[in-house]
């Protein structure tokens, strides 16, 4: 027998399977908190938990991931370097270190100027030990990537840092995309790097040698020398992951498909077995990408939503992951007698709740200020209150105002993390969940209703609902989006109060219900608390398969190698044509000729590409469109204009 270990490190667990081949089926599971801080002891934690005795017979490692995706949210990364070529920046870039030069192409190829080399190597004396890696994004590189390839070679021979192309990780149109995508490639590479350091690290030292792969965006897999390239490409990684584990679980080819997690509710819609793909690319956090991935809606609504009071008024559930009071009171017991002190004397405020507390998990920071540092060492033992803070610094002069910015800068950098009120907590007063600390959820539960000016069991009905509202909202926005409609029911409260009707089953006199025609499939460990109450108001099925719970990880070892690329053959006046290669431009003087050096060439690169991703036993797929114009209406002429090659390979992994 044949097994696969398929990991799937989240935002807040990190999810294991042994997977039997013979017979498609899970041998073990496990799972362990993720350690941000450290992730080679969460992966440890799981993998032990797994307790599987013959690691040496693992065949092959999958790894899906929210690192990546959740790096990009919380704004983290390297800090990278943009060299823009031939074109100022269109729009907002997601880095303040952004250097213009001279040069770049239009649309057919030709340069718009001869590129700056003296200009290069003065913007990378600016970079010099500002960035750890850069970004390269030339005015219509995809048409031809020479002047970028020129410049990548004076990155490297110069700073001697990653270095990352816009033609290297699409061949779409729209420069603003292109660089965004070029510069979060860059800023990812450490992040990934590091996951991919830390699950190697873990399976080495228990006797694992198979490759690693990695699951991209889309559902498919690539090893990890191409990740370590292309981090861009594990964004949306953790959400399509449970989407091809939802459809090896459940075998259902239409379904809405919901995975709630820790931090997010991720929501996709399955037809032949299979999610859409984004015809525009992943958008993730307001960044739209040139990244292929499948067509998952993502919400901030999960099971450690943070529970608040907005303005001291209004009940709001997520989209801030903060970790579960009851969680971390666990493992700090003293905690809960400082929440309750501290909700005795402090009140809500705009960003800060009498049940805050505020956890360390990174233990060094070089650039902190000495507030920062201070406060760095305060939580070094363990958790603590901001009052517990406040007090422990008062000799410093700090106003609140103060210590709060600086417990804000902190946790934006990854340094610490937040403790508070969440619908985990619920579960356990609820009497749901009791995993871990009831006494603190309870306390919570209380501080937050008195801020409310309710008794403990208003206050549990009415977040409930909030929580719910909030899943039935995600998937009615969901199902609008892959239908096509433009309607947003956060800005449309004319939509929005007749689906709020259905939700709360009308009026005395207008009865109104929605129902969703697919099943709903339900993974993620919450999965049973949460969805069906979501499937009974939308009026559908719901499955819950098992081993839902670990549906990521199952993922991860179910995917497919493929590999696409895209070839452009356009006529030149005359009887020429110039083919737009990804990594060349070549103009040939005959148009036939032209178009089979492109399929020759393109399915030669394209299945080198598969195997560099790790593929075997691969499969060709072409397809051709001949795009024509008309010469001469009056007669009907048409006259050939261009030719289209998409070459697909399909492989299953070399394991």
């Amino acid at each position: 027998m044949a097994f696969r270990l398929g990991i799937d490190t989240g935002g807040t667990y990190t999810d294991g399977v042994i997977w039997e081949d013979s017979e498609q089926k899970i041998v073990t599971k496990a799972k362990a908190l993720t350690t941000h801080g450290n992730l080679v002891e969460g992966i440890t934690n799981c993998l032990q938990a797994l307790q599987f005795d013959d690691l040496t017979r693992i065949k092959g490692v999958a790894l899906s991931t929210t690192l990546a995706t959740n790096a990009i949210v919380e704004g983290r990364g390297c800090e990278a370097g943009l060299l823009l070529i031939g074109h100022q920046p269109i729009a907002a870039i997601p880095t303040p270190y952004v250097e213009v030069v001279t040069g770049g192409h239009d649309v057919r190829g030709n340069p718009l100027a001869e590129l700056d080399t003296n200009g290069i190597h003065l913007a990378l004396d600016r970079f010099n030990g500002k960035v750890e890696a850069v970004a390269i994004s030339g005015y219509f590189s995809v048409r031809n990537p020479e002047h970028e390839a020129i410049a990548r070679e004076l990155v490297s021979s110069k700073l001697g840092i990653p270095v990352v192309c816009g033609h290297q990780l699409t061949t779409a149109l729209g420069f603003h995309e292109r660089t965004v995508t070029a510069v979060l490639n860059a800023k990812l590479i450490p992040v990934i790097a590091e996951l991919i350091t830390s699950v190697k690290a873990v399976i080495s030292s228990m006797g694992i040698t198979a490759p690693l792969m990695l699951v991209k965006g889309n559902g498919t897999l690539m090893n990890e020398e191409t990740a370590r390239k292309k981090p861009i490409d594990t964004i949306l990684s953790g959400p399509a992951a449970s989407v091809i584990g939802s459809t090896t679980l459940a075998g259902c080819p239409e379904a809405v498909v919901i995975d709630m997690g820790g931090t997010t509710t991720d929501i996709a819609i399955l037809k032949n077995h299979k999610p859409r793909i984004s015809p525009e690319g992943a958008t993730i956090n307001n960044w739209l990408t040139r990244v292929e991935a499948a067509e998952i809606y993502t919400y901030g609504i999960g099971g450690d939503s943070y529970i608040h009071l907005h303005n001291g008024k209004e009940l709001v559930v997520g989209p801030q992951k903060v970790w579960p009071l009851s969680l971390v009171v666990k493992q700090y017991p003293y905690l809960q007698e400082e929440i309750q002190e501290q909700a005795e004397i402090k009140s809500c405020w705009t960003d800060f709740q009498p049940t805050d507390a505020f956890m360390l998990v990174k233990d060094k920071y070089e650039k902190g200020t000495a507030m920062e540092t201070s406060i760095i060492k305060l939580l070094a033992a363990g958790p603590h209150t901001f009052d517990y803070l406040a007090r422990q610094l008062q000799d410093e002069g700090l106003e609140d105002y103060q210590l709060l910015a600086a417990l804000r800068h902190l946790a934006g950098n990854g340094v610490l993390v937040k403790t508070s009120l969440t619908p985990t907590d619920l579960l356990h007063v609820r009497g749901q969940y009791t995993a871990w600390d009831t006494d603190a959820a309870k306390l919570g539960v209380a501080i937050m209703a008195k801020e409310l000016g309710v008794d403990t069991e208003q206050f549990l009905t009415r977040a409930w609902a909030a929580i719910m509202e909030n899943l039935y909202f995600a998937v009615i926005q969901s199902l609008l989006n892959y239908e096509g409609s433009s309607i947003l029911l956060h800005k449309n409260n004319d939509i929005k109060y007749l689906f709020q009707q259905a939700f709360y089953a009308g009026g005395e006199t207008l009865g109104l219900s929605a129902h969703v025609t697919y099943p709903i499939i339900a993974i993620g460990a919450p999965a049973h608390a949460y969805l069906p109450q979501i499937a009974k108001k939308l009026n559908c099925e719901l499955i819950i398969p098992e081993n839902a719970d670990v549906a990521n990880a199952i993922g991860a070892v179910a995917g497919q190698v493929v590999e696409k690329l895209k070839i452009l053959v356009k006529a030149l006046p005359g009887h020429g044509a110039v083919v737009h290669f990804p990594w060349e431009r070549k103009t040939v003087s005959d148009y036939p000729a032209a178009k089979q050096l492109g399929i020759e060439q393109g399915q030669l690169q394209a299945k080198a590409m598969a195997e560099q991703s790790g593929a075997a036993d691969i499969e060709i797929v072409m397809e051709v469109e001949e795009v024509y114009g008309d010469s001469n209406r009056s007669l009907g002429d048409k006259t050939l204009l261009e030719t289209r090659i998409t070459i697909i390979v399909l492989g299953r992994p070399k394991w």
